[in-house]
């Protein structure tokens, strides 16, 4: 049965697609079967991936509203490594339809549990908001990665994150946790970053990934591509940051089932 992790932050610009995209493509490196969902209007994943996003004949708002089976809808993004369940702009239009559904909450997960046995790994790429998508999000996810920026506003914005997440677990999910704190275009040489890391660490120990993502220009060259940076550009710092998280998410997860076996 396949882990679902929600990759989210309420903060806009801190490196959210970017992650779900290379995480993705890393952990299909390793032969992992996975899917990466994406959940923001913007399709800023689905494009990362090489897709057209005008050209796409289903996508996920046609899961949401049920007009269409998932099954349907995934698309094997061939040159980034694994399969996509892709958005358009037509997604912007769904909260307004789903606050009108039964069941609103859920119908990611409905979804999500038909497949969840053909993949390794489910990533759902959420909007920078906490809306009716997102909360879709954490109700059919297993765990929650945070992607965030050692900067001023950071903890701040990661406290009413967590606060989020705790509601979900009272009303909706209560085994949902925290996957990880993942630092994006982390600068050593930063002062405040370093401030902040260390903060991070103090307040949160073990669950901040000792993988850093750095700033890194082929990062940001990658998505214009329609490529993950792993596939434009292995042997970069940014390709190769993302490769060790895999790892250490894949250690992490042996010896959770390890604990709980």
């Amino acid at each position: 049965m396949g882990k679902i992790i929600a990759v989210t932050n309420q903060k806009g610009g801190v490196g959210k697609t970017t992650s779900s995209i290379n995480i993705a493509a890393s952990l299909a490196a390793t032969k992992r079967s996975v899917l990466l969902v994406d959940l923001d209007p913007q399709g800023n994943a689905t494009s990362g991936c090489g897709l057209e996003k005008d050209e796409i004949e289903h996508h996920i708002l046609d899961v949401l509203l049920q007009e269409q089976n998932i099954k349907d809808c995934l698309v094997n993004a061939e040159q980034a490594g694994f399969h996509i369940l892709p958005t358009n702009s037509d997604l912007a239009v769904a909260e307004a339809h789903l606050l009108s559904v039964e069941n609103k909450e859920k119908r990611l997960k409905s979804a999500l549990d038909e497949v969840k046995d053909d993949f390794d790994y489910i990533f759902i790429d959420c909007p920078p908001s906490l809306s009716i998508l997102t909360v879709n999000a954490l109700v059919a996810a297993d765990s929650v990665m945070i992607p965030m920026q050692c900067e001023f506003y950071a903890l701040e914005g990661l406290k009413a994150l967590l606060q989020t997440i705790d509601q979900i677990k009272e009303y909706a999910n209560p085994n949902l946790y925290i996957e990880g704190l993942l630092r994006t275009m982390y600068d050593p040489r930063n002062r405040l970053a370093v401030e902040v890391s260390n903060q991070l660490h103090e307040h949160f120990g073990d669950k901040v990934y000792r993988t850093a993502i750095p700033r890194n220009v082929r990062l940001a060259e990658a998505p214009s591509y329609g490529l993950p940076a792993l596939m434009y550009d292995r042997l970069s710092r940014g390709a190769k940051a993302y490769l060790s998280l895999a790892g250490e998410m894949i250690r992490r997860q042996e010896e959770l089932d390890a604990v709980t076996a």
